[in-house]
């Protein structure tokens, strides 16, 4: 079974950067998409960004464009999230997620079958 691994969570302030990492434990991974998603109690799941198998096309939720990129290498079975401009909205458990192409659409969870436990983001001063 595929397992993904999050880290570079943690604590900043307002304005600050963060970078999640998204570690792969399968020998290759260029033919899945991977996405970011994160969640906040109470909250739905809510879809951050997505990237192609080959890292060419990439997708992201309004509420984060122009403030993070995705981006993987496949080299490295990794995935990362760069975060900057952070803003105390942002604040969530953020999980990446793995899933064929042919699973649906980039934006949807649905499109993902295999999940990380999520690493805390939290924005505040």
């Amino acid at each position: 079974q595929v397992q993904l691994v999050e880290s570079g969570g943690g604590l900043v302030q307002p304005g600050g950067s963060l970078r999640l990492s998204c570690a792969v434990s399968k020998p290759i991974i260029h033919d899945v998409r991977m996405a970011w998603f994160r969640q906040t109690p109470g909250k739905d799941r809510e879809f951050v960004a997505s990237i192609s198998t080959s890292g060419r096309l990439t997708w992201y939720a309004d509420s984060v464009k122009g403030r993070f990129t995705i981006s993987r290498d496949n080299a490295k079975t990794t995935g990362y999230l760069q975060m900057n401009s952070l803003k105390p909205a942002d604040t969530a458990v953020y999980t990446c997620a793995t899933g064929t192409p042919l699973l649906g659409e980039p934006q949807s969870a649905g499109s993902y079958d295999s999940w990380g436990r999520g690493t805390q983001v939290t924005v505040s001063s």
